[in-house]
């Protein structure tokens, strides 16, 4: 009869008031909270309370999930990043943005604002006259790479103005002040950038003047402006999965969401989080909505909504006291949300699925300093070899400090159920077809030509996406972008095939030379291809038999 309660949906329970100042398994201090409007701290099924924490559980009722058992280390000091001033700006933001090829990270300066912008592989010591990206006149608040273009970068900051930035494929050689467009419409500093997802050269940007403004970065154009929407400070901004809507939460404790082209606000939930202090909403892949704040007792709260019917949360989760703004990020591919507090010593990760209590809490890193902010690094960068499944970029006062979540697996293959196709760099539209009102889902690209390719520097090699249009070349239009995306290692063989005429044509001469060149290129193709599909063969025989011994554990054979 127990097994059936533990197993049976939360609000089948009778309701259990908490003693006061219950101490959980995590040490973290809770006041009493009604059992059915509270999911369990660690994720476990929903049978348990914390009222009573000696009840045995059989094996069986365990959620079955890849991502259970999810570890975060830390990286040895001897690959992180030293002597980094990182910025003290009173800005609740992650001060800090990673992509495949480098990482940017908002310093001190003085007189302006300036980032330090590194390769990915950089590490030790960071020379007090390593050249920094230094064009604004006031301190900056927010840096962001463009998802379809690793080498540009957009930077807000408190001179009102947004700037977007080339940076040289090896690195900043020297101090660069000028940008390739500026931005200029808020009145006000600017603190919030989301490149569009899907579409080329789109910049949402939010000030403190409670504009968001959308921008063709190509032609330096302000195309859309909301401005009546928001009564008071933007805490935050998200697309969603196409970019057809964004998400926003206010000072006014409201969520919106909001259909940036029309400017009209198509769903409004009052009083998201009942407390006063900064929220933070984002996107999920399968249109839910994920915030963070706090309650009016001041603790820090996690909840999910469902954009179809927002009158009640679908799960809400109330975590500790601290004051730290906690920042959500999430992992489409996995359904994975990391919350790091800004202040705190750990990171929180939890699983959203679509069996109640819907956010399940996985596990959480724990450290002795206090993070200054995080960079989040995308899937295209992790490494598949060691199944890494996501990688932080920790900030504290004078070091960058990665660290790897992983999946621990025996097998040294790749791990197909791990890496679904991701988004590639290849956008899906060009930006006048987005402003003419069309949608499209991102391209996806398989991870599994990183895993047999070249280190992640030299992976994003296609030659033929779109480049960024500087402000004065607005009367061009980029070329279209290849409608569909192409995993690395098909990637490069494109590559090679079109460097074959040039060589053709630099000599007749040299013809049998290019043509002995062609028949060893063709021969390692070959073995290459018959190699995959041994792996891939091979990983599916492993992934057969690791469901086989999952459910011989599990007592179901």
């Amino acid at each position: 009869m127990e097994a059936e309660r533990i197993e049976g949906h939360p609000e089948s329970y009778p309701s259990q008031e908490h003693p006061a100042g219950d101490l959980t398994s995590a040490g973290v201090l809770h006041r009493p909270t009604h059992v059915s409007a509270l999911p369990p701290q660690h994720g476990l099924e929903t049978g348990r309370t914390r009222g009573n924490r000696v009840m045995s559980f059989r094996r069986g009722v365990v959620r079955q999930s890849k991502f259970r058992h999810v570890f975060a280390q830390a990286w040895k000091a001897e690959h992180c990043i030293d002597d980094v001033r990182v910025s003290r700006v009173t800005w609740d933001g992650p001060l800090c943005a990673v992509n495949p090829k480098f990482t940017a990270v908002i310093i001190e300066s003085g007189g302006g604002g300036a980032f330090l912008v590194l390769p990915l592989n950089k590490s030790g010591r960071i020379d007090q006259a390593t050249p920094t990206v230094c064009g604004h006149a006031a301190p900056v608040l927010d840096v962001q790479w463009c998802p379809h273009d690793d080498n540009v970068i957009a930077s807000g900051s408190e001179d009102c103005t947004v700037k977007v930035w080339q940076i040289p494929d090896g690195g900043l050689t020297g101090p660069m002040t000028d940008p390739v467009a500026t931005l200029e419409a808020h009145s006000k500093r600017v603190g919030i950038l989301a490149w569009h997802p899907t579409a080329f050269n789109i910049l949402l940007t939010a000030g403190c003047d409670n504009l968001v403004c959308v921008w063709d970065v190509g032609t330096g154009e302000l195309v859309y402006q909301i401005a009546d929407a928001h009564p008071d400070l933007i805490y935050s901004v998200s697309w969603n999965r196409d970019g057809s809507a964004i998400c926003t939460v206010c000072k006014d404790k409201a969520l919106r969401v909001i259909d940036p082209r029309r400017g009209t606000v198509l769903k409004v939930k009052e009083k998201v989080h009942e407390g006063t202090r900064p929220m933070r909403a984002v996107f999920l892949s399968d249109g839910k909505i994920l915030t963070t704040g706090f309650s009016r007792m001041s603790e820090r709260q996690l909840a999910l909504w469902d954009t179809r019917d927002m009158s009640e949360p679908m799960a809400v989760q109330e975590m500790d006291t601290s004051n730290g703004v906690l920042l959500p990020y999430y992992d489409p591919d996995t359904n994975m949300v990391y919350l790091c507090g800004k202040g705190d010593c750990t990171i929180r990760y939890f699983e959203v699925t679509d069996e109640s209590p819907y956010v399940h809490f996985l596990s959480l890193y724990s450290s002795k300093e206090p993070q200054r902010g995080a960079g989040f690094l995308s899937k295209r960068g992790v490494d598949v070899n060691k199944c890494e499944i996501a990688r932080f970029y920790k900030l504290h006062e004078r070091k960058v400090e990665p660290i790897s979540m992983t999946v621990p697996r025996k097998s040294d293959l790749f791990q197909g159920d791990l890496y679904p196709n991701t988004a590639s760099v290849e956008p899906s539209l060009l930006a006048e077809d987005w402003i003419a009102g069309q949608d499209a889902p991102p391209l996806l690209v398989s991870l599994s030509g990183g895993y047999a390719g070249a280190p992640s520097k030299n992976r994003d090699t296609l030659r033929n996406r779109p480049k960024l249009l500087s402000q004065g070349s607005g009367t061009d239009s980029p070329p279209a972008p290849r409608q569909t995306a192409t995993p690395t290692g098909v990637a490069i063989e494109t590559e090679s095939e079109g460097v074959m005429p040039q060589r053709v044509t630099q000599g007749e001469g040299g013809s049998d030379g290019v043509k002995r060149e062609d028949d060893v290129l063709s021969e390692v193709l070959a073995e290459v291809k018959a190699l995959r599909s041994v792996v891939l063969a091979q990983g599916q025989r492993i992934e057969l038999l690791e469901r086989q011994l999952a459910r011989i554990e599990d007592g179901d054979v």
